[in-house]
């Protein structure tokens, strides 16, 4: 029997150790984080900068070890802290507070590199300076081994340079000779390059203009439907994300307080919190702008070192009463597969 998701993340958590004095205190850029992936599936992730969305993705490909949670893909277990979760999702603990542990797994992750892959946000940075085009798209392939002579692997990567819309004759140059646009081309070749089941596509479009976005947006959908990868599509843009993603979650400083189908999310947000996001859209009609009702958050962004007890966004919610300064509200369905984590919506 097939396995129906090919990712599932559960309690993911990345906490990173920040010296203040003479102590280390957690960083927590992931907590407590959980959402599936189907086969061919765009989860659309979506939150304002510094809430954890680019550290989910990169924790997800294990570039950063995890703290904590447990990721399974494709049916096979990655890795899994070994802690316990009741039928609610609560840490189960023992009398003295600490964590009851089950059995660890954490698996070498180099047979895996060839099904998940990342497509960064910075095509300037992203790419080695000193490689040609076609050694860049030519490096997974010598990695794995994936070709049986120097004839096949310049014709895959000829192949690839076709597929995301590059020319042949481009293949002898350097990444400086290359616009924004073209360099985040020669970004997804190199990611498709080992025929990946999952890709990782973070803030993809964020450095590009806009004319440009939306031809790499759409070559993003074509690919999808050609070879059938799914996709966590990171980035700010909520017109981008609604346009390319089958369900959408929102993060608010490490954790996630909405998922929902991308049409449904749009139509009927629930959390405060993409109220606001959804309400700070631009509307193109001049008319419908004006009638539309601006909800801005009052007060900063909580520091990650110092959270506020309970729900993350309290702080500045309009409808925060005692029990959310008590207790973090759990991701609970509402129905039609929309999750909300809020006590009073």
């Amino acid at each position: 029997m097939e396995n129906k998701n090919l990712l599932e993340v559960s309690h993911l958590k990345q906490y990173f150790p920040v010296r203040q004095g003479f102590h280390r205190i957690p960083l927590k850029a992931v907590d407590d984080v959980s959402f599936t992936i189907k086969p061919g599936e765009t989860l659309g992730l979506v939150g304002e900068s510094g809430c954890g969305k680019t550290t989910v993705g990169r924790t997800l490909l294990r570039l950063y070890q995890p703290t904590g949670g447990r990721i399974v893909f494709d049916g096979e277990v990655l890795f899994d802290s070994g802690e316990q979760y009741d039928d609610n999702g609560k840490l189960i603990t023992d009398g003295e507070g600490r964590p009851v542990m089950g059995t660890r797994i954490d698996v070498d992750m180099l047979p895996y590199r060839k099904q998940m892959q990342m497509v960064f946000q910075d095509p300037y940075s992203s790419l080695n300076p000193r490689m040609t085009v076609e050694d860049i798209i030519g490096e997974p392939l010598d990695v794995h081994k994936l070709y049986s002579s120097k004839k096949e692997r310049r014709e895959k990567i000829l192949s690839l340079m076709e597929t995301v819309g590059l020319n042949a004759e481009h293949a002898m140059r350097y990444a400086h000779e290359f616009s924004g646009g073209q360099r985040q081309r020669i970004g997804i070749a190199r990611a498709l390059a080992v025929n990946p089941k999952f890709i990782v596509c973070d803030e993809p479009v964020s450095a590009l203009d806009v004319s440009i976005q939306a031809q790499v947006v759409n070559m993003f959908e074509e690919l999808q439907e050609k070879l059938g990868v799914a996709y966590l599509f990171i980035a700010h843009d909520l017109l981008v994300v609604h346009h390319i993603s089958d369900r959408i979650a929102v993060m608010y400083l490490g954790k996630v307080v909405e998922i929902a189908d991308a049409d449904e999310l749009n139509a009927n947000p629930m959390h405060p919190y993409t109220l606001s996001l959804l309400s700070a859209v631009p509307i193109p009609d001049p008319e419908t702008a004006r009638k539309s009702n601006r909800i801005v958050l009052e007060g900063d962004v909580p520091s990650p070192l110092r959270m506020p007890s309970g729900c993350p966004f309290r702080t500045r919610c309009r409808y925060a009463t005692e029990q959310c300064a008590m207790e973090m509200p759990p991701l609970s369905d509402r129905g039609n597969g929309h999750f909300t984590a809020c006590w009073n919506k």
